[in-house]
């Protein structure tokens, strides 16, 4: 059933020649939620958001998007979709209010206050008369952001949105974003920066060799990924590591590379536990976070890793952040993947 559903897949496939790149891939992303969409490289991320704009066609299954099936010819529907996929396509000799300007007349009727409102969101509005072949990477990828946001859509589909962000910059989008799906819009983000989508997500979907391997509510997917992490002495990592495996019979705890850290997978609301066994053994911890660790569950689920680098700056609705270069990104729906 895809009743009450902002975007549903059903058996989606795709094959590049002989290679497959997706081999039945169901979702179901409910209305008004931050939806993380997560998967290695190579796992068929980057293919299902190019289908979800129509750059590229199914060899089978369906799509819905906004309640309605989506397919060839569809393409006007698009209007009520917002999309940043991978590198930008702006004209490098226009400004960027003159982008956004050409953008909105080829797409959904758009004001020029929708525009002001969009520069200022993004903090482009003092370099709005400047052409894009002089903005930095980051400049780029907040342009992007703001053409996905051009329509109003209610639909917004993001493909590594933090790329070319600094942590100010991630902040104010997470913001942003997480406002808009308040509002009743639903955010669908494709990202392997793990950290921010657990920040970000309201419902998660996981991806591996082309495949659905996990979707729900977040809370609800990290329940058995309970984390405690403690650091003690360098000295005293060995021993510190033998009593905290002997807590929960099986517990495989782990020494970090650098720091001290010890982690154990075991549930937070025992780390006064963990913190007793240790003292009471004469380790004392100088240190203890406890979390769920969405990081062991993603590597349980598809053996991939989370590598990243942000940089650049975005303004949320709350319109501060800081500057910086950063690296670029997509932008529009009809972006190339």
């Amino acid at each position: 059933m895809t009743d009450g559903l902002a975007l549903a897949t059903r058996g989606l496939q795709k094959r590049y020649g002989a290679r497959p790149a997706l081999v039945g891939l169901d979702l179901s992303v409910p209305t008004g939620v931050v939806y993380g969409f997560l998967g290695p490289n190579g796992a068929g991320k980057t293919t299902t958001m190019r289908l979800l704009t129509g750059l590229i066609h199914p060899d089978a299954g369906t799509i819905e998007l906004l309640g309605r099936p989506f397919g060839r010819g569809d393409r006007h529907r698009l209007f009520e979709v917002g999309a940043l996929i991978e590198q930008p396509s702006f004209y490098p000799y226009l400004s960027a209010r003159e982008n956004l300007r050409s953008l909105a007349a080829a797409g959904a009727r758009t004001s020029r206050s929708r525009i002001e409102e969009l520069l200022e969101m993004v903090g482009l509005r003092d370099r709005a008369r400047d052409k894009v072949q002089t903005y930095s990477l980051g400049m780029k990828q907040r342009l992007g952001i703001a053409a996905a946001l051009l329509s109003d859509p209610r639909l917004l589909l993001l493909d590594e949105p933090s790329n070319g962000l600094d942590p100010a910059g991630i902040v104010a989008m997470r913001e942003t974003l997480k406002g808009l799906a308040a509002s009743g819009k639903t955010v669908f983000v494709s990202s392997h920066i793990l950290g921010e989508v657990q920040q970000l997500a309201d419902v998660l979907g996981i991806i591996a060799a082309g495949r659905l391997v996990r979707e729900g509510p977040i809370e609800h997917l990290l329940e058995g990924e309970g984390l405690i992490r403690v650091r003690v002495a360098p000295a005293e990592v060995v021993a510190a590591r033998a009593i905290l495996d002997a807590i929960v019979p099986g517990t495989t705890s782990k020494a970090e590379a650098e720091g001290g850290w010890v982690s154990i997978s075991i549930p937070p609301d025992r780390a006064a536990e963990v913190n007793r066994t240790l003292a009471s053994a004469g380790i004392y911890a100088s240190g203890l976070e406890t979390g769920n660790d969405l990081e062991s569950l993603f590597l349980e689920l598809t053996g991939g890793d989370d590598t990243a680098n942000h940089e650049g700056t975005f303004f949320g609705a709350a319109g501060s952040g800081t500057t910086a270069a950063g690296r670029d990104a997509g932008s529009g729906t009809g972006g190339d993947a």
